[in-house]
């Protein structure tokens, strides 16, 4: 009964109207580039996005911008041409078109066979892909591009049915965060201790992957056939063990999967912080600087 409690609860909150805090104003204290000097990273805005750096995005876009980053939307199909000037492509919860605005199963490819096989050549031979897929119903849309990778998304809610909060709290000292080159970053003052998710999804690793976030045993994904109803027979599974962020090299380039997408950006709803603005998530911000370092080949195994 308490996990459908708690589901009430945060369904309250995320199904509320969301949208990026205005008011947030990231500082970046020791950018790795002068502003405009650094490389093209492309953020996805072509396939149906939930977020984009003119919307829900535009906290994220704001500190890439402030390390020094060059950020742009990217409204093309992919293929290896169209991405030829970028360094670092994000994609966050694309969908595909009959999921905009039907949250329902069966959830489609955001993707076409082409613009798989293209990203997965384009990082092969030396790009960095940075994959978010947040719940149901994003999973079940960029699944197929994440298996060829190695990654098997859960088309579900990763929930800890004894969270007392509206995030979930993963750290060092109880090995939910790993202690791994994404945690540690190039120095001291770059080290990550904890983080906070927002109700994402779980997935499985391939075993050359390194994880970075890691479901304790209390986890479990239900997985309705409607995004945010959850009945008594909703199916469930156990996640312990099961990843919500993770890398991996491949090839001549590298990709992160992620398996939640609030937790990098400031957003506002319903009265509640989510995000960086969040009070107790106070690392979130320098992991997604850590991330973003390893893909750009600036933070080195």
């Amino acid at each position: 009964m308490k996990t459908f409690i708690l589901i009430i609860y945060l369904s309250q909150i995320i199904l509320a109207q969301q949208f990026g805090d205005s008011t947030y104003n990231p500082q970046i204290s020791n950018p790795m580039y002068e502003i405009s000097k650094g490389p093209i990273i492309f953020v996805d805005e072509g396939h149906n996005n939930f977020h984009t750096i003119s919307g829900r995005y535009k906290p994220f876009a704001e500190v890439l911008t402030q390390d020094g980053y060059n950020v742009k939307p990217f409204n093309n199909e992919f293929s290896t041409n169209n991405l030829k000037n970028c360094k670092i492509l994000v994609i966050s919860n694309a969908l595909n078109e009959r999921n905009i605005e039907d949250w329902t199963l069966p959830t489609l490819s955001a993707f076409t066979d082409s613009e798989i096989e293209q990203l997965v050549n384009w990082v092969n031979d030396g790009g960095n892909l940075f994959l978010i897929a947040d719940h149901m119903p994003f999973p079940g849309c960029v699944n197929g591009l994440a298996e060829r990778f190695g990654f098997k998304l859960n088309n579900g809610f990763a929930v800890d049915p004894n969270r007392k909060q509206l995030g979930d709290l993963f750290t060092r000292l109880e090995k939910t965060l790993q202690d791994n080159i994404i945690t540690e970053g190039r120095n001291k003052s770059e080290a990550v201790d904890s983080i906070y998710s927002f109700t994402g999804e779980a997935f499985q690793l391939p075993s050359d992957a390194i994880p970075v976030l890691t479901l304790n045993n209390n986890f479990i994904s239900l997985m309705p056939d409607t995004a945010w109803v959850f009945k008594e027979d909703t199916p469930r599974i156990s996640v312990s063990g099961w990843s919500q962020g993770a890398v991996k090299e491949f090839g001549k380039g590298k990709i992160v999967v992620w398996g939640e997408a609030a937790m990098f950006s400031a957003q506002l709803a319903n009265g509640q912080k989510v995000g960086f603005n969040t009070p107790y998530a106070k690392y979130n911000l320098q992991l997604l600087l850590n991330i973003i370092h390893w893909l750009d080949g600036k933070l080195n195994s």
